[in-house]
């Protein structure tokens, strides 16, 4: 993939630069078209609808905040997702996250943009990425979460750090355990670097992973962030786990 051969901006210039000169194979349908999803599945696949401004999961239209989140409100102010965590979207995030498919990290990036200019919010002013163990940077050579953040904070124009939030132990994946084991397996596996805590003290902060599921590791990241000092948190993601029964 060119991401892994060329550092940052140079990447995202080159794959452009490339794309530019003709079609691609898109991810979802196989047929030709520009860009790597094309605009068809897009428009298909890719349609925005109301989502509760606390936790991102669907709602009826004229309900901003779902009951939920009224009754229990999560430890983070905000949250945002493009899309439901349903194919063909569940296919794509894993060949990205586990396959090295960093070709998508533009499209991905493009959709959590388009779903924060969609809302009427203030703009956080600092993105971070969900930190990632050091075995699995051995193991993919990439953080997928930093390879959207990087690229959703140029976009917006807003400073982005990758090395920000720390990891300080292995957890199991969250999609392997129970939903009540989740809370558990992150509690006290993330810190922020005791060097650089007073980058975040009252600062609005946007948390960007791929995908978001019971919320526990989002909740376990905000409350660290919180307690370093920033004043809002909020966690944007390329997709949302809709709720059981719904998927």
């Amino acid at each position: 993939m060119l991401a892994t051969r060329w550092p940052g901006a140079v990447a995202d210039a080159v794959a452009s630069a490339i794309a530019a000169r003709g079609p691609s194979v898109c991810a979802v349908c196989r047929g030709w078209g520009r860009g790597r999803v094309c605009a068809e599945c897009l428009d298909r696949f890719a349609v925005a609808v109301p989502r509760c401004r606390r936790c991102a999961l669907p709602v009826a239209p004229t309900t901003p905040v779902c009951g939920s989140c009224l009754t229990a409100p999560p430890l983070f102010d905000a949250a945002l997702a493009a899309v439901d965590y349903r194919p063909p979207w569940d296919r794509l995030v894993s060949a990205f996250k586990f396959h090295g498919a960093l070709d998508l990290a533009p499209v991905f990036a493009a959709a959590i943009v388009d779903a924060e200019r969609r809302r009427a919010a203030p703009r956080p002013s600092l993105v971070v990425p969900v930190p990632l163990a050091a075995a699995r940077w051995r193991e993919r050579g990439y953080n997928q979460a930093w390879e959207l953040a990087r690229r959703v904070a140029r976009r917006l124009a807003i400073a982005a750090e990758p090395d920000l939030l720390l990891r300080l132990r292995e957890t199991s994946h969250q999609l392997a355990l129970p939903l009540a084991d989740r809370a558990g397996n992150v509690g006290g596996a993330f810190a922020v670097e005791p060097r650089r805590r007073a980058e975040l003290v009252g600062r609005h902060v946007a948390i960007v992973d791929d995908v978001m599921t019971t919320g526990s590791t989002a909740a376990e990241l905000a409350r660290v962030v919180r307690q370093a000092g920033a004043a809002t948190v909020e966690i944007w993601v390329l997709a949302r786990t809709p709720r059981p029964g719904e998927a």
